[in-house]
């Protein structure tokens, strides 16, 4: 959301990012007097960038995204004769601000950033192709031919800022949550007589006895924000990693119909009405306590106390207080701080980080599939085998070649065979309607035919080997 005509804050992006290309290996053939044929010196080629979402405090928007959505790698340079491997491609990594949750299409979410330094790689770049030189073997002393690199990863992803604050200040527009903040900690939040002053979430540090905590000042509610009404719908969530939730009654209000109570009470039910997307942890669950705010007025004072027992019949702490004139925030800052205490304590002990690896076992999921999708008509699925159609240039009879006999030690040949596929079947690597499509001839020699020997060897470099 941009909040404002000249928008500075954006907490929801879509972000569409490329992962750089791998680049091609190289055949190549070295070559020096007296020595014409050397064999094989094609290299690598590089690996292209990823895109990395990395967390940093001194982000505070998702702004820059909003104006410039769509975020490329570069790709990795193909490989060069002599063994001189293509350069990588450079990564790139975006700055995004603490608390950032990244979800994809379908809002399953992603990762959930928080933490200075944390990140995430939402793109991979491609692998590099393999050069001549790392396809040599004892019988295929002079390939031909050399890999494709891989294309890097094409991802949307959508981007969910919410605050990272301990305590959340809620209550309708011009409550004073804004002069609170500003009171309470070192933040200078824009400050005005008018609703709707807030347009952006303010986080402000305040510290307490030998408790500092954050507090963040969510732009006004008001009846129907959970349904879309007003700013707070919008705002709602950077209140959803709170452990304490601060009620600030605006108790000098000149607005008819409008008193400390029912603001409590329509406020009480947005967050109700929200808690239906937090699931596990419910607005409407967490400690709170009141903040009768203003009473540096003097007719506020008296509504303070007149409201007073009311809030406290409800089991809640109430705290009368001027941010005008500093009164009562001492020891509103502290019951805070012991409110956030209680929560940090009851929190299990922080494990460290591990990698935790876990291969395959053996014999376990198949690398591939063979389905029959029509008269005498095959689909051949599984991540091998797409990959390597990738690596694959079909321009160059050796390379495909090559492919082949890779899909014949994979065991695709057989696979073929006993699903009952004849001589000329159409085979398809791939998906549907993205497939590459292949006669098979089940008789023909992947040895491959000619004077210069099977596929991959040429006789005059027997003398140099």
């Amino acid at each position: 959301m941009a909040a404002g005509s000249g928008a500075q804050f954006v907490d929801r992006v879509v972000l569409h990012a490329q992962a750089g290309h791998g680049g091609n290996g190289c055949a190549s053939v070295h070559r020096e007097k007296f020595k014409p044929l050397g064999g094989p010196d094609g290299a690598n080629g590089g690996r292209g960038g990823d895109v990395i979402l990395q967390v940093d405090s001194g982000e505070a928007s998702l702004l820059d995204y909003h104006r410039r959505p769509h975020r490329k790698a570069t790709n990795g340079r193909p490989g060069q004769g002599g063994h001189r491997t293509g350069a990588n491609g450079e990564d790139v990594v975006l700055p995004v601000p603490d608390g950032t949750v990244v979800k994809d299409a379908a809002g399953t979410v992603l990762a959930d950033l928080v933490g200075e330094g944390t990140r995430y790689v939402i793109a991979e770049g491609g692998h590099g192709g393999l050069g001549n030189a790392a396809l040599a073997t004892a019988k295929r002393k002079a390939p031909g031919f050399a890999l494709l690199g891989e294309p890097g990863d094409e991802r949307d992803v959508v981007l969910e800022l919410k605050s990272v604050a301990d305590v959340a200040l809620v209550g309708f527009p011009s409550a004073g949550k804004s002069s609170l903040i500003a009171a309470l900690s070192a933040a200078k939040p824009k400050i005005a007589d008018y609703p709707f002053t807030t347009l952006v979430p303010n986080l402000g540090v305040v510290s307490a006895g030998e408790t500092t905590f954050t507090v963040a000042d969510v732009p006004g509610l008001i009846e129907g924000a959970s349904e879309g009404r007003g700013l707070g719908l919008e705002f709602l969530r950077h209140i959803e990693r709170s452990s304490t939730l601060a009620h600030v009654l605006d108790c000098a209000t000149m607005e008819p119909g409008r008193d400390p109570v029912s603001d409590f009470e329509v406020i009480e039910n947005e967050l109700r009405a929200y808690d239906r997307v937090l699931g596990d942890r419910p607005l409407s669950d967490r400690p709170r306590l009141v903040v009768l705010n203003k009473v540096d007025v003097p007719d506020a004072r008296d509504l303070a106390e007149l409201v007073r027992p009311e809030f406290e019949k409800r089991g809640l702490r109430v705290f009368e207080v001027s941010a005008a004139s500093h009164e009562g925030l001492r020891e509103l800052s502290f019951a805070m701080a012991a409110m956030v205490a209680e929560f940090r304590a009851s929190l299990p002990p922080a494990e460290p980080t591990r990698i935790v690896l876990r291969p395959e076992p053996v014999g376990g999921a198949a690398e591939f599939e063979v389905k029959r999708t029509g008269d005498n008509e095959y689909l051949i699925t599984g991540s091998k085998p797409v990959r390597w159609l990738r690596q694959t240039d079909f321009a160059n009879e050796e390379a495909v070649g090559y492919l082949a006999d890779r899909l014949n030690k994979l065991g695709v040949e057989a696979a073929l065979a006993k699903a009952g596929a004849a001589d000329g079947a159409t085979v398809m690597i791939g998906t549907i309607g993205d497939a590459v499509v292949f006669d098979w001839h089940p008789d023909i020699d992947a040895a491959g035919e000619g004077g210069t020997g099977p596929r991959g060897t040429d006789r005059r470099l027997d003398g140099y080997a």
